[in-house]
């Protein structure tokens, strides 16, 4: 018979044990997230992309297999009573509310750069995004930040399109530069 106070094991109802260990639920995604990015890369067709030993299917495999190996040490540590740190340090006021304004200038550049890029190619379209980020968290050098975008922009065309191999639309600027 009990006297009204729970005994520890009487206390210890399944949801109070999820809670103390609700990291085992980042173990569980990080576990789905491996398979799926193992299932995708190795059913992957890779005829006519593999040059060579190391094919477009490496990096995704070595990647689900971190995963996976993460979740499963994860889980190990939490089982074993590891627990996870608290943040310190974080200068956020949690009573205050969003900036939605930034949030949403932010969306918008987002939004704009991918409707402008294919008109418009990479090159300006990114000047823009780049710009336009500047802008909606804060930066007002006006003198300044159009110049560093539009560098910022034909440098990661001239990175992507020349030495990685990746094409990205060129637009009206190809026939200048």
């Amino acid at each position: 018979m009990t006297t009204g106070n729970p005994t520890p094991a009487e206390a210890r109802t399944p949801r109070s044990w999820l809670r103390e260990h609700s990291e085992i639920g980042v173990g569980a995604m990080l576990l789905l997230l491996g398979v799926l990015v193992l299932t995708d890369a190795l059913t992957m067709d890779v005829g006519l992309t593999q040059r060579g030993p190391v094919g477009p299917r490496t990096v995704p495999v070595v990647v689900g297999t971190g995963l996976l190996l993460v979740a499963v040490l994860l889980t190990v540590d939490v089982l074993r009573g590891g627990r996870g740190e608290a943040e310190g340090g974080e200068d956020i006021d949690l009573s205050e509310p969003g900036d939605w304004r930034t949030v949403l200038l932010l969306a918008g550049v987002f939004l704009g750069n991918a409707v402008l890029i294919g008109p418009l190619g990479f090159p300006v379209s990114g000047a823009l995004l780049f710009w336009g980020s500047a802008y909606a968290l804060g930066s007002r050098h006006y003198d300044r930040d159009p110049l560093i975008a539009a560098g910022l922009s034909l440098l990661t065309f001239f990175v992507f399109d020349n030495l990685l191999g990746v094409p990205l639309p060129g637009g009206p600027l190809m026939e200048v530069l």
